[in-house]
């Protein structure tokens, strides 16, 4: 049945219902909103583009690449390269992108549900076959909005529960770090949480508390505070942890960023690590191998969550049996943790 003009159908919406909405034929529409042909400014034009963008219309990137051929580009959207477990994924993705002939584009959003939409559109505006996300958030449900849309996209380092991701065992990695300091002897450990938007740090939180559980330690909500991923945020939760009574004599952080912050703001206090608070981090960026004391951290697999989210991208969607596909974390014991001194007994 014929569309009725003004009228949109429900899910994706299509250039039929562009041309519909705007009273002129789809092969207009289709000239009008092609981005390698010169920008008409006609009265036509103008009023094809403002439907377009009232309707929310994005450009169909797997049938405009059977229309085309593939241009063999993904799309990459990060919160922040100056996170450098942001920019080891990047750099996985682009040596996994290239043994298939492949090439990345990064584009970064400072963690802003708006700004990740914004990016996703320019990337599919400029033709890459799909999309992977290092950006999901609990309280954003953009990924849905891709999948209504038709476009192909993989969740990589975080997860929405639903969509096809690419994830590292953030449950396990926030167990094998708390058990490491329970097995030191340590009681009272702190945990710098991350923020609770992002499933990697809700992940680790849960293994923390599992961890406690299992021990038979009793869990004090003051000794979890919750951050962002930055150093500066680590170390505000260090001091927040430090006024305590009693203070905790070892400290989980979430990422290997907040625990850089946490050893600042420790050194500050006149604290030595591991002499007075063993530290541990997460992610084992390159840095923290190097420090004055070398940071204890679990081994995130980037390379491997950077070829399984290339391969879910890639697949045909109905030969994809597991959606949320799991890579397990590895502690790297170095001279941040040490056993409980007797002065902190």
């Amino acid at each position: 049945m014929a569309g009725h003009p003004g009228r949109v159908t429900p899910g994706r919406v299509t250039l039929h219902d562009v041309a519909a909405a705007a009273g002129v034929s789809k092969s207009t529409v289709s000239r009008i909103l092609d981005e390698r042909l010169p920008q008409s400014d006609s009265e036509t034009a103008r009023r094809v583009r403002r439907v377009a963008a009232d309707l929310g219309y994005i450009r169909d990137v797997s049938a405009a690449s059977l229309r085309r051929g593939k241009t063999m580009t993904i799309g990459v959207i990060v919160p922040r390269l100056t996170d450098t477990a942001m920019a080891m994924l990047y750099e996985a993705l682009t040596k996994a992108c290239a043994r298939s002939g492949r090439f990345a584009i990064v584009a970064t959003t400072d963690d802003r549900p708006k700004a990740d939409r914004m990016a996703a559109e320019t990337l599919l505006r400029r033709g890459v076959d799909g999309l992977v996300l290092s950006t999901a958030r609990q309280d954003d449900d953009f990924p849905n909005d891709l999948t209504q849309r038709g476009v192909p996209h993989v969740l990589a380092l975080r997860t929405d529960g639903r969509s096809l991701s690419s994830v590292g065992d953030d449950m396990l990695g926030g167990y094998l770090a708390t058990r490491h300091l329970l097995d030191l002897g340590h009681r009272h450990i702190g945990l710098i949480a991350g923020p609770s938007y992002a499933s990697s740090a809700r992940g680790r939180v849960q293994g923390y508390r599992q961890a406690l559980v299992e021990a038979g330690v009793a869990q004090d909500p003051a000794y979890v505070v919750e951050s962002t991923f930055g150093i500066e945020s680590g170390a505000e939760a260090a001091l927040a942890l430090m006024r305590l009574n009693p203070r905790p004599t070892a400290i989980f952080a979430v990422n290997d960023n907040t625990a850089i912050g946490a050893l600042s703001a420790l050194t500050r206090l006149g604290c030595t690590v591991p002499g007075d608070v063993s530290l541990v981090g997460y992610n084992d960026i390159p840095i923290v191998g190097h420090l004055p004391t070398p940071l204890t951290t679990l081994r995130v697999p980037f390379d491997q969550i950077a070829s399984v989210a290339l391969d879910l991208l890639t697949e045909e969607p109905a030969a994809v049996i597991d959606k949320i596909r799991v890579s397990a974390p590895t502690l790297i014991p170095r001279r941040s943790t040490a056993p409980l001194s007797p002065r902190g007994r």
